[in-house]
């Protein structure tokens, strides 16, 4: 690693998050993917609350004060760390409270009400201005921000830790990339117990603000057209250009189409259940046709029931 900021944890400070996380979140296993000799899956689908966000966000919510802890917490989220706040919150006897787009899928927003969380709808702008004007700051409750938070990127930094413990070997680790928690969680961790080991993240072709933020070297505005809902971002966090620039190897694209058929791949030969962005990174990692072993990360499982009964039954999934 080349650089650190303050959002980049140490080695120990992923080590303490899985302490944190044991007993709580599963070790997820390396699965083969069907067909391929090459291709493993980590289902973080197989999560609690179905998604890998629950690492970071109960790790953040764990290391908090009591009396932080004692006011509250809330977030922004367009579903999935909505549902591990919510979770967490559970967990600790307080109260959670998501800012949550109205475009937000129906079942995640189900999903966190079963969780005890609070959803508060707005608008796209008004939920995601938060985040980009800091006026998170002035909410009476304590507030993790879903990405750029040191120690929601330890807890997702847990991955890593497995990975390098199972799959010691690996060339390639694909990754979606949303708002870059995640696979800034699993590189720091494997760059520094694995320096070659090669990190890609993946965005949909419809989706692409840190492609084209980490071009320009600033944020900068997207058009979002996809149905990866869960990597659904149009900008950029600028706090987490230096930490991307500094620990992803490449970004690359796939379509759609081939997230479609991914998830339907998934869902009838692996038997895992993959919302879009969850199937990001495994259609990559096929796109790329790498003889070499690769990991790709099925981030989560989120899917709308008649959306995935609609692709599983599709001819040209």
């Amino acid at each position: 690693m080349t650089t650190t900021t303050p959002l980049q944890p140490t080695l120990d400070e992923i080590y303490a998050a899985r302490q944190r996380l044991h007993g709580i979140a599963i070790r997820t296993p390396l699965l083969q993917l069907h067909g391929s000799e090459s291709i493993w899956v980590k289902p973080e689908n197989l999560q609690p609350v179905g998604s890998f966000k629950m690492r970071g966000i109960y790790n953040a919510v764990a290391s908090l004060s009591p009396a932080e802890r004692a006011l509250g917490v809330s977030t922004v989220s367009s579903g999935n760390t909505a549902q591990g706040l919510a979770w967490a919150a559970r967990h600790f006897g307080i109260p959670a409270r998501a800012i949550m787009p109205l475009t937000t899928a129906a079942n995640k927003i189900a999903a966190t009400e079963a969780y005890g969380g609070t959803p508060d709808l707005m608008s796209g702008d008004q939920a995601f201005g938060y985040l980009r004007a800091g006026g998170y700051h002035d909410f009476p409750d304590t507030f993790i921000h879903p990405v750029a938070n040191r120690d929601v990127i330890a807890g997702h930094g847990t991955i890593g830790l497995e990975i390098d413990e199972d799959m010691p070997d690996v060339d390639t680790v694909y990754v979606p990339i949303g708002g870059g928690g995640l696979i800034a969680g699993i590189s720091n961790a494997l760059k520094a117990l694995r320096p070659s080991v090669r990190i890609v993240g993946v965005q949909p072709a419809g989706c692409t603000p840190v492609i084209a933020g980490l071009a320009a070297g600033k944020p900068v505005d997207v058009t979002v057209d996809t149905i990866c809902d869960g990597v659904a971002v149009s900008f950029m966090f600028p706090e987490m250009h230096p930490l991307l620039e500094s620990l992803v190897d490449d970004i690359v694209t796939v379509t759609d189409d081939d997230v479609r058929r991914m998830v339907r791949h998934l869902a009838l030969k692996n038997k895992l259940v993959a919302e879009g962005a969850g199937a990001l990174a495994a259609a990559a990692a096929v796109a790329a046709g790498n003889e070499r072993r690769s990991i790709a990360i099925i981030s989560g499982g989120s899917i709308d029931a008649d959306r995935l009964a609609e692709i599983v039954s599709a001819d040209d999934a």
